[in-house]
C-alpha cells in the first residue's frame, strides 16, 4: 500500500518512486531513461510504483537536464503544387519558432508517387541524426517495409497527409479522407441541378488519401444520390499540364458532365480549362485545399466549394506526435485531430501575406 502522505501529494516525484519501489534514485533514473544494467524484476517494481503513484514525467525538464535535442525530418513530394509549397512554408515557420526549444525541422523532397524514392530515403536515415520522420508519400508494400525498418532502428514515424496501415506507422496526421470524400459527395449532390455525370480527378492510385476520398465519395453518392452517375477517375498525377491536356477528351466523351470533384492537387490545370472553354451551365466544381489558385477560383465562381485542412496544424501536430513518440510520452489526442474545413465564397478567411 502507498503511504498516506504519498497519496496526498499532487505531483509524485522520483523520490516517491524510489521509496515505493524500494530501490535507489540511480536505479529509478536508469529505468526512466531506459538504460541497461537493470534486472527485469527491478524494472517491474519501478514501473509498478509509477503506476501506483500516477507519476507523469516532466519531459521538458528531463530533456533540458540532459541537453536533449530533437531532429525531425519531413519527407515531401518534390512538386510545385501549392499545397506542398504551403506545407514547406509551415515547416519553415515552425522550425524558426522551435529553435529555442532545441528542435530542428528539415525537409527532404523526393519524386512524387515514387515508392522506391521513399524507401531509399527511409533506409538512409541514421537514428543518430534523426529522431523522427513524417512521411508524405504513396502506400506500397515496399514503403510499409521501409517504415517498419525505420521504427526498428528507433526512429519515430508518422504518416503525413496520406495514411499508412496502423500496424506500420506510429501515428497519422491528416484529415479523415473517407469522411472528406463523403463531405464532397454531400455537397455535390445538393448543389447539382438535374441529372448528369460526375467526374472525379485523382492524383494516383498509389496515394491512399486519394483512394480514400474516392471511396467515401462513391459510397455516399450511391447511398443518397443514385441518379447521378460517377464516371471512372482520371489520374492527373497532381500535374496541372497533364490535367489541362486530358480534360477536353473527357468532356467530349461525356458531354453531360454536371459536376467535377477534384480530389487531389493540379487545380491550376482544371481552372485554366474551365476558364478557357467558356461557361458551362450548371457545372458544379468541388476541390481540395485552400491555396492561392483555388481561392481565386472560389472567389470568381469557377469553384463552388473547397474542402481543406490547416497546413500549420498539420505541421504542429506532426512535431508534437514525433516528439511524444521519441520520448514515449503521453499526448492529447483531441489536440491532434485535424479538422475538415469547408469553404464557400462567403466564408473564405482572409489571405495570408
Amino acid at each position: 500500500m502507498i503511504d498516506q502522505d504519498i497519496r496526498s501529494l499532487k505531483k509524485p516525484t522520483v523520490n516517491d518512486i524510489a521509496r515505493v519501489a524500494g530501490v535507489s534514485l540511480a536505479t529509478v533514473d536508469r529505468v526512466l531513461n531506459m538504460r541497461s544494467g537493470v534486472r527485469s524484476v527491478t524494472i517491474e517494481k519501478v514501473n509498478s510504483a509509477i503506476a501506483q503513484l500516477g507519476y507523469v514525467r516532466d519531459t521538458a525538464a528531463a530533456n533540458l537536464a540532459r541537453q536533449r535535442f530533437y531532429r525531425l525530418l519531413f519527407i515531401l513530394p518534390e512538386t510545385g503544387n501549392e499545397f506542398v509549397v504551403a506545407l514547406e512554408q509551415a515547416i519553415a515557420e515552425q522550425s524558426a519558432k522551435l529553435h529555442h526549444l532545441r528542435t530542428t525541422l528539415e525537409t527532404l523532397s523526393v519524386p512524387p508517387f515514387d515508392p522506391q524514392a521513399i524507401v531509399d530515403a527511409l533506409d538512409g536515415l541514421d537514428p543518430g541524426h534523426t529522431d523522427g520522420v513524417a512521411v508524405f508519400g504513396p502506400e506500397t508494400p515496399s514503403v510499409r517495409d521501409a517504415v517498419r525498418r525505420a521504427r526498428a532502428r528507433g526512429i519515430a514515424v508518422v504518416a503525413f497527409v496520406s495514411d499508412l496501415p496502423t500496424s506500420d506507422r506510429h501515428h497519422f496526421v491528416g484529415i479523415d479522407n473517407i469522411a472528406a470524400g463523403r463531405t464532397a459527395a454531400s455537397l455535390m449532390g445538393r448543389f447539382v441541378r438535374g441529372p448528369g455525370r460526375i467526374l472525379v480527378i485523382t492524383g494516383s492510385r498509389l496515394a491512399r488519401d486519394h483512394l480514400e476520398r474516392r471511396t467515401g465519395f462513391d459510397a455516399l453518392m450511391s447511398e443518397e444520390f443514385p441518379d447521378l452517375e460517377v464516371v471512372a477517375s482520371i489520374e492527373g498525377r497532381d500535374d496541372p499540364e497533364l490535367i489541362l491536356k486530358m480534360l477536353p477528351g473527357v468532356f467530349e466523351a461525356y458531354p453531360d458532365i454536371c459536376g467535377i470533384y477534384s480530389s487531389a492537387a493540379g487545380n491550376p490545370g482544371l481552372i485554366r480549362f474551365l476558364e478557357s472553354s467558356g461557361p458551362k451551365d450548371n457545372l458544379v466544381v468541388i476541390a481540395h485545399e485552400l491555396t492561392p489558385a483555388s481561392r481565386s477560383a472560389l472567389a470568381s465562381g469557377v469553384f463552388d466549394a473547397i474542402i481543406s485542412q490547416d497546413t500549420g496544424h498539420l505541421v504542429r501536430s506532426a512535431v508534437r506526435l514525433l516528439k511524444a513518440t521519441a520520448d514515449q510520452a503521453p499526448f492529447d489526442q483531441t489536440q491532434e485531430r485535424i479538422r475538415i474545413d469547408i469553404y464557400l465564397r462567403e466564408n473564405m478567411p482572409a489571405a495570408k501575406f
